[in-house]
């Protein structure tokens, strides 16, 4: 039990780093991406954005359920990586149906796994929600600076070109 305990421990440790380099990671990349995407407005900025970050996320959660499964594999406690892949899909998203199991020896594993995917995927939850409302937010800043720009200044002490209008 100790040394299933430390090992859960460790691949626990070892996905909160993946998790961490692959979220900063996308946060580089956004940040240096951002002056193209930029250019693209309104539905299609959103849409694209959102779709690159899931499939970011999608990519991290992806490695940290194959460390598992090669954790599983590398223990022999299967005989085909793809049922070791399996199990550990189920068991990170907590779905666990329960039609693949492991040996008693090394299931606080599998327990680890399940709330650390848990966690994880929690995190990854928030970090999209944020990714999405600040681009929401953008927009709608976007927007109401296209309203100041088309409706002039919104006080009226200012013509077109900066220029202070006296008042009537």
């Amino acid at each position: 039990m100790i040394i299933a305990l430390v090992v859960a421990s460790l691949m626990a440790i070892a996905t909160v780093v993946i998790h961490t380099v692959g979220l900063v990671a996308m946060i580089s990349i956004m940040g240096k991406r951002k002056h193209q995407i930029a250019r693209v407005t309104g539905a299609l900025r959103i849409v694209t954005y959102t779709v690159a970050t899931v499939m970011g996320l999608f990519l991290i959660h992806t490695i940290e359920i194959w460390a598992y499964a090669g954790l599983y594999r590398a223990l022999g406690l299967f005989t085909d990586f793809e049922d070791a892949l399996y199990f550990s899909t189920t068991t990170f998203t907590t779905l666990g149906y329960g039609d693949v199991i492991i040996e008693s020896e090394w299931r606080l594993i599998a327990s680890v796994e399940g709330f650390n995917g848990f966690l994880l995927i929690g995190w990854s939850t928030a970090f999209l929600v944020t990714v999405v409302g600040r681009l929401f937010r953008a927009e709608i800043r976007w927007i109401d600076l296209l309203d100041e720009d088309d409706n002039g200044d919104e006080d009226g002490d200012e013509d077109t070109h900066g220029h202070r209008r006296p008042r009537r």
